[in-house]
């Protein structure tokens, strides 16, 4: 319950005569000052409501995962008969948004699973489908009116996308490529989905294991020497790999088989079916 400021207005009524004329007015500007402050007060008080003291669990998150993801994909078939432990997840995430109080970890964690798991909700409450793409808008513009930009979720009481937690929340405010390699667009292409939720303590660790994997998947990369064929997320994504230093540099890092300096590099074709396990 909101706790209303207690406002006391004092009226003033000034008598203007004349001749035959009697008028009388309110202090206007005085009464307009009370209102507005009484407005922002309420406001305030409604974005500490929004907004979680302490990061939620992703307990039945993390459950939900374990059931129905492998690695060959989601068993969407099976998760669109459990939909209602995910929407009781996705009303903790609208509920309880991220407070300046939290760490970078727990921060993180939160939006890379608040990602996740609106695209389940997506492909769950449209199934079957043969891929994301096939819910573009009717009229699709690449970049601005795509399947990503559609406000269907909110999170703290504002309406939000996919798109804005990908480009205006993970890779605006983290400066985290490894987030590329976290979240997953629903596709055969993107890294596969992890069968577990994200969590603080153990970010480091999950983040590090899916750049390993991402890259050596021989499905997604072909790492050679001297002529590497990687994902078009690379080419997508560049500028947030290389960051004072070359792609092949970052490459190397977890690469298996070590790139060349010189060695030119070729994208591959994105796949953008369905990670469906049928």
């Amino acid at each position: 319950m909101i706790n209303w400021p207690r406002l006391v207005v004092r009226v003033t009524l000034i008598e203007i005569k004349k001749p035959n004329i009697q008028v009388t007015c309110f202090t206007g500007m005085r009464i307009i000052l009370l209102i507005v402050i009484s407005v922002f007060l309420i406001n305030c008080q409604n974005d500490k409501r929004l907004q979680a003291q302490e990061p939620p669990s992703h307990y039945i998150f993390d459950q939900l995962l374990n059931e129905y993801v492998s690695e060959i994909g989601v068993n969407y078939r099976d998760l669109q008969g459990d939909s209602s432990r995910l929407n009781d997840y996705l009303n903790i995430l609208s509920d309880n948004a991220p407070a300046e109080s939290w760490k970078k970890e727990e921060k993180l964690a939160y939006w890379i699973n608040a990602y996740n798991a609106f695209t389940l909700k997506l492909i769950i409450d449209n199934y079957p489908l043969e891929s994301i793409t096939d819910l573009h808008p009717t009229i699709h513009i690449p970049l601005v009116n795509t399947v990503w930009h559609k406000k269907f979720f909110k999170i703290g009481g504002k309406p939000t996308s996919l798109d804005e937690i990908e480009h205006k929340i993970l890779r605006k405010e983290f400066d985290e490529p490894r987030i590329h390699f976290a979240i997953n667009c629903a596709s055969i292409s993107c890294p596969p989905l992890r069968d577990e939720a994200f969590v603080a303590n153990i970010l480091e660790k999950q983040l590090e294991e899916q750049a390993e994997a991402f890259i050596n998947d021989s499905t997604r990369n072909h790492i050679t020497p001297d002529n590497p064929k990687v994902s078009k997320i690379f080419s997508w994504f560049s500028g947030d790999f290389k960051n004072g230093q070359t792609l092949i540099d970052y490459l190397n890092r977890y690469a298996h088989v070590k790139i060349s300096k010189g060695a030119d590099v070729d994208y591959l074709k994105y796949d953008w079916a369905l990670n469906d396990v049928r």
